[in-house]
This record gives structure tokens, sequence and C-alpha cells, in this order.
């Protein structure tokens, strides 16, 4: 596996994997990797002849009093993992390389970051639109894929690359759980034991909630339910739980489909987010 730190060099190294008509998926990440992680490196390779994997810490993502400094980093434990899944090249830029001096220009998502976890973390999602733009153009894969884990953010990276015209597959990977169901996270690791024991509230307070949604209950209700749930377990607030177009991402009082439950909960220091399809 190439490790590749300038662009220069990774535009030539990409062309020759491309050689011969071959395609290339891109897995962006902040490192710190997971099973999760892993599941959309195998996937990159399921659907293209090689897998292409980025790490970088995008700062502009991260708020003022946001973790960014404490994001765990193990770039060689990281290193190994993809080894280990056949990757064929690891894009692991410095701040400086994607952020020169000078650097001016940013996107703007607009309404479909501004509800959810836009709302908690204002600008984090026009920071991730910014830096898988410059991924894109930098890797320029012919297929990127995210976890639906983060479901607003594969929704507004499908609108992105849509109204921007990159051209590329988008594709969303299941949420890879554990196995009392907790969606696999970087910042799982943040827990102390008796967290993470009450955390798995989370995922079965959602389930109850969607499967009660797609069987024909109020959905403010149902939405309630969850929250009193998920505090009752142990979590110390809600940030949301709520009903969404799938695709648009409006708030939904009534069921229809395609929808999906979203929610953010906090416990202790860690902001946990989760989704869940309603009706499939």
């Amino acid at each position: 596996m190439q490790i590749i730190r300038d662009i220069a060099m990774l535009h030539r190294a990409v062309t020759a994997l491309k050689q011969g008509g071959k395609s290339v998926a891109l897995v962006p990440t902040m490192g710190s990797l997971h099973d999760g992680h892993l599941s959309l490196v195998r996937m990159a390779k399921r659907v293209a002849d090689h897998a292409v994997v980025s790490i970088f810490v995008n700062p502009t993502q991260f708020g003022p009093n946001e973790d960014f400094a404490a994001y765990p980093r193990d770039e060689a434990r990281d290193a190994a993992m993809l080894v280990e899944e056949g990757t064929s090249l690891l894009w692991a830029p410095d701040v400086s390389v994607m952020y020169p001096d000078g650097h001016a220009t940013h996107i703007e998502v607009a309404e479909l970051g501004a509800d959810y976890c836009g709302a908690a973390r204002p600008g984090h999602f026009d920071g991730v639109a910014t830096v898988v733009a410059k991924l894109f153009n930098q890797v320029r894969p012919d297929v990127a894929i995210f976890g639906e884990k983060d479901w607003q953010q594969l929704a507004i990276i499908r609108r992105m690359a849509r109204d921007l015209d990159f051209g590329i597959d988008i594709m969303g990977a299941p949420i890879a759980r554990d196995d009392d169901g907790l969606a696999l996270s970087s910042r799982n690791a943040y827990l102390s034991p008796e967290q993470r024991t009450a955390a798995s509230i989370f995922p079965r307070a959602l389930n109850t909630a969607a499967k009660a949604i797609a069987g024909g209950a109020d959905v403010g209700e149902a939405l309630a339910r969850a929250e009193t749930v998920i505090v009752g377990g142990g979590f110390d607030s809600v940030d949301y739980v709520a009903l969404a177009d799938a695709d648009s991402l409006e708030r939904l009082d009534a069921f229809r489909k395609p929808a999906r439950l979203l929610a953010a909960a906090r416990i202790g220091k860690t902001r946990l987010i989760d989704n869940l399809p309603v009706g499939d």
C-alpha cells in the first residue's frame, strides 16, 4: 500500500491505478479506524478495482468547543489495518497541504445542514462539504463511499455531488453495529465502561420508535417516548429525535416513505448519533 502526502504524487499514483480502464473507490475518513470503517473499505473493493482511503482530521468541521485536539490519531495502527484489507493507497495530507496559506474558498450547504446535527454544530457541514469536495478533486475517484451512520452527512454529500456536477457515484454503506446494537464510532472510545453499557439503550429506543411509527403510531408520541427512554436509560440529554424524509431531510409529522428516524444524544462528554430506516 502506498502512503502519499503530496498532491502531485497523489495524481500520478491514481493515474497509474486507473491504467487499463481500472476504477477507483474513495473512502474518506478521519482515521482512528474501527470495523465500521473497514466495512466501507470492503465495500469499496467490491464495487471498484482499487480502494483509496483518505485520513485527514479536518479542523474546519470542528466547533470552537469541540474535540479537534483530542480527536484520536494513530496513523501507524490505521495503516496496518488498511494493509490487511488490501487497500491500494492511503492519502494522508497535512493541514498545510489541504488548506495552504491563503485558502479562502468554502462550500455552504444551506438548509440541508441547518437542522439536526447542523443546529448543534453551526458550520460543521460547511466544513465537511468543503473538505470532501477537495478530496474529490484530489483523488478523482469513480465512486465514493460514506457510512450511513451519519445520514445527514450522506444526504448533503449526495446533494453536493449532484449540484456541483462531480460525476461521482456516492454510495452509502450500512451501519456497522456492536453486538448490543450500538453503532460503531470512534467516539465510543470516550465512553466509560458504565456509559458504554448504558449506551445500548440508544439504538433499542430508536428501533422501538421506528417500528411503532411504521405500524401507525402517532409520530409525535413515538418520538417523545423514545426521548424519555433514552434519558431514563442513562443519557444526560437528547439533542433531537426526529422523523425525516430520507432524501430532503424535511421533518415529518406523519409517516410517509422514504423516511428515516434520526437522533443524537449526549452521555457524559460524548455525543452519539444514530438513525434507522422506517417502514423498509
